[in-house]
Formats: C-alpha cells, sequence, structure tokens
C-alpha cells in the first residue's frame, strides 16, 4: 500500500539521484548535524500535512535544497556577483527541484501515480542556519491513491 513511508522514500530516491545532491533528510531539521561539510548538497524533506479526499491522499510537503556558502578571501570585484558562490548555490539547488517538479508533473513519478497537483512555490533563503547556507525552501501538493479499501 502506498503511504507515507512510499511517498517519503520516493521523494528522497529521487533526490539522491540528482549529482547535485548528497544526502537526505527529513524530521526537525534542528536535530541534523549541520556543521558536517560532508553532507552537503542536502536536501530536507518536511511533511506538512496529509489530507484525505476520498480516492487519494494529498501529502503538502516542502523540501528544502541548500549548500554551504563558500566565501573568498579575494577583493569583492563585482559587487552582484559578490565574492562567494550564493548565485551558483541557488542556480544549481533551484535545478534539483525543478528536476523534481517535472517528474512529478509528467515524468516517470507521475506514472507511478505520485502526481503533482497544482504549481509549486519556490522561496529562496540565506543564512537561515548556523552555518553561512544558501538554497530554496519549495512547498507542494503530492496525490497518491488511497488504497485503504471503504469495507
Amino acid at each position: 500500500m502506498k503511504g507515507f513511508y512510499s511517498v517519503t522514500q520516493t521523494i528522497k530516491d529521487q533526490l539522491l539521484a540528482d549529482a547535485n545532491v548528497n544526502s537526505v533528510t527529513t524530521g526537525d531539521i534542528t536535530r541534523i548535524d549541520l556543521s558536517k561539510q560532508s553532507i552537503f548538497p542536502l536536501s530536507h524533506l518536511i511533511i506538512n500535512s496529509v489530507t484525505n479526499e476520498d480516492t487519494v491522499l494529498r501529502f503538502s510537503m516542502s523540501v528544502l535544497a541548500m549548500d554551504i556558502v563558500d566565501i573568498s578571501k579575494d577583493e569583492t570585484v563585482d559587487i552582484f556577483i559578490g565574492n562567494n558562490n550564493e548565485q551558483d548555490i541557488l542556480n544549481t539547488q533551484l535545478v534539483v527541484l525543478n528536476k523534481l517538479v517535472q517528474k512529478l508533473r509528467a515524468g516517470d513519478l507521475h506514472q507511478s501515480l505520485y502526481q503533482l497537483d497544482g504549481n509549486p512555490s519556490f522561496e529562496p533563503f540565506y543564512d537561515r542556519f548556523e552555518n553561512e547556507m544558501a538554497g530554496w525552501a519549495m512547498t507542494f501538493d503530492v496525490l497518491i491513491p488511497n488504497e485503504v479499501n471503504r469495507c
């Protein structure tokens, strides 16, 4: 039966298949040891809620896709870009999330009945946690069949 385990595992597997993701975590992000450099780039899955809509379960979820910002000791030459890789991180991690969206919208996940409903929202963040990080928080809904028999 598809349910919580299958949705979280499917999203995790899809994210880990991306070359720009080293690890995927879930649950309370404050319990993740974010000081370990080896786990980045990191994606973090949060289940916001589940709604029973008769024949489907609607999983409202968020994925945080992030990496550590590297600050160069060189003098800042371009004030638009700055002296760090923040824009590179935002670009790369947006691509990670966009690939996930496309797989849910019309790709192999959609064919496996993990289907995106509506349009995801993407919100950039900078330095949200204890080390300097940048990335995106994407919020979206996935529909899966409700396979619980009414009888």
